[in-house]
């Protein structure tokens, strides 16, 4: 069965004159399902946090079943970040070394130290294409947002401005966590980007904003300041990952014969955990032998 976590509220809207597309996402319940699921250490979280809201929002926009694969490759202590959602708004992931830490770096944590220096890959794939979409720059800081800005800017020749954010509780625990996307629109008008420029400015942090109610609007009054806003959609997030057994048992046939043989042998159920959703599936054995008949 998939997996269904807490989740979001994703607000998309247009300014009144067509020039920018404006994207807000309140994640608290998301970033800290995942959080929970995976485990995961105070630096992972906010780490792993921006990349899956980051993937929501360049992710919304979708059409026909398109998905939105992020892939933070750095040199870093985490390791490897990714995240994969889709056009509904869902989305899974998960970090490679979800414990890694690092010193604090002016009383914050050190997301771009834990990230370091590396690739970022965006894949964008949807039904009918032959092939996906690929584009790869350089992880120029670390913040996931500005690395993400510089993506949409130079492989999608798109200029954007994108916010992430995740607030941790002394615990550790996620008390707040969101983001933004504004991308300017063919024709937009110079004074148009001009206020944009100075609303994403004056708007304070996003998960600031989330930690009161209905932070994905607050978002969207900041940024429309002085330029009005068109009808306003709404859309329900969620941490989603479509594992489910029968397609474990598929994973589990990728192994070959002799491997799941071996899995099967001492008549134990076999277990499987889910990498992007940390799910745990426990697969009888003779599910496991049944994939090779003539062993």
């Amino acid at each position: 069965m998939a997996t269904n976590g807490q989740g979001g509220e994703l607000y998309r809207t247009l300014t009144s004159d067509g020039g920018v597309a404006i994207r807000t996402l309140e994640a608290t319940d998301l970033v800290a399902e995942a959080a929970r699921r995976h485990q995961l250490g105070p630096l992972a979280t906010q780490a792993l946090g921006r990349v899956l809201i980051g993937a929501i929002l360049l992710g919304a926009g979708g059409k026909h079943d398109e998905t939105v694969q992020l892939r933070f490759n750095g040199n870093g202590p985490l390791g490897t970040l990714l995240a994969v959602a889709d056009e509904h708004a869902r989305v899974r992931g998960y970090a490679s070394r979800p414990l890694a830490d690092l010193p604090l770096r002016g009383g914050e944590l050190d997301v771009a130290g834990g990230i370091g220096f590396g690739e970022l890959s965006v894949v964008r794939h949807r039904r009918g294409w032959r092939q996906p979409y690929t584009g790869i720059v350089p992880i120029v800081s670390g913040e996931v947002g500005e690395d993400l800005a510089l993506y949409l800017t130079e492989s999608e020749q798109t200029p954007s401005a994108i916010g992430l954010g995740v607030a941790l509780g002394p615990r550790g625990e996620v008390v707040a966590a969101g983001g933004f996307l504004a991308q300017a629109l063919p024709g937009a008008a110079d004074e148009t980007l001009a206020r944009l420029e100075a609303n994403v400015a004056a708007l304070s942090s996003p998960s600031r904003l989330c930690l009161q109610r209905g932070g994905a609007q607050a978002m969207v009054d900041v940024l429309v300041d002085g330029l009005g806003g068109q009808a306003l959609t709404h859309q329900a997030a969620a941490f989603h990952c479509h594992c489910d057994e029968d397609r474990v048992i598929q994973a589990v046939a990728l192994l070959g014969r002799d491997e799941a043989e071996a899995l099967s042998v001492a008549g134990e159920k076999v277990e499987v955990r889910c990498e992007f959703c940390a799910e745990l599936y426990r697969v009888d054995p003779d599910r496991v032998r049944a994939l090779f008949p003539d062993a």
